[in-house]
């Protein structure tokens, strides 16, 4: 229905020459509409508002949302690289266990080896004393050394009776030692061969070398622990051509081989 202005309505009724009825009814009809406009545009204000507030919430929770989001990226990224921190550390501490693992099993070999040298100049006390033999550590291994001088005649391989006499008791030692293999070895110094049928300190180291190991089997120690070897005048201990130096190169060596996980150094007490 459409709303007149009250001086119109008055122009409409007086024009018209309505009753008084007639112009209380016009008059109740158009406040009705005022009222009803009014009401109408409380509520379309009302509607504004709410529409303007959610518009706001709307926004509100859009960047709590982009928030959110960031954050979850981030711990995301936290999370991976924590991941990755804890393999680190896992892998360093796997290695760090391998090495400790092995360490242990590395002094526990060094540990056994010292003790066997101990007990090898406890039991060769006499003879080191003596003079007979020395027991050293040469390249990480143990050595047994007896003097050419106390063992030959120069230029001989046969044993003379204190040479037999000193090497019947290093094999009452060694033929007690199990899980063990040794190498004999025969050492000249530095002159040439005279008087002798061999042709060069090779052959004559050599051939000293396998008449040793051939005594010590003869003596109870196991041919399958023994082996021989000639190195001349070619790995000497002592420098010089004096007659000191040409004595102490002139040896018999007898090698504790080492297994592959004892070439160690022995720590000596």
């Amino acid at each position: 229905m459409t709303k007149l202005p009250f001086v119109g309505l008055l122009l409409v009724l007086s024009a018209g020459c309505v009753s008084s009825g007639a112009y209380e009814k016009a008059v109740a009809v158009n406040a009705a509409c005022e009222a009803r406009e009014r009401k109408l545009n409380e509520r379309e204000r009302a509607t504004v508002a709410a529409l303007a507030r959610t518009t706001e919430e709307l926004a509100g929770a859009q960047d709590a949302r982009a928030a959110a989001e960031n954050a979850v990226s981030a711990l995301d990224t936290k999370v991976r690289d924590l991941e990755a921190r804890v393999a680190e550390l896992r892998a360093d501490l796997a290695g760090k266990t391998g090495e400790l693992v092995r360490f242990r099993a590395a002094k526990l070999t060094a540990d056994a080896r010292a003790a066997l040298y101990q007990d090898l100049l406890k039991r060769f006390r006499k003879m080191v004393d003596a003079g007979e033999l020395a027991v050293v550590v040469r390249d990480g291994r143990m050595v047994l050394q007896l003097s050419n001088d106390v063992l030959f005649d120069a230029g001989k391989k046969e044993l003379k009776p204190a040479g037999k006499t000193a090497l019947e008791s290093v094999a009452a030692v060694l033929k007690s030692i199990e899980h063990r293999h040794f190498q004999v070895a025969g050492h000249t110094d530095d002159q040439p061969i005279k008087l002798s049928p061999y042709k060069s300190n090779w052959e004559l180291s050599s051939a000293r070398a396998l008449e040793v190991v051939r005594f010590l089997v003869k003596h109870g120690m196991k041919p399958d622990v023994l082996s021989a070897a000639g190195y001349g005048e070619y790995d000497p201990v002592a420098d010089g051509k004096s007659n000191p130096a040409r004595t102490k190169n002139r040896r018999i060596e007898i090698t504790v081989v080492p297994e592959l996980d004892e070439l160690v150094t022995v720590p000596i007490k």
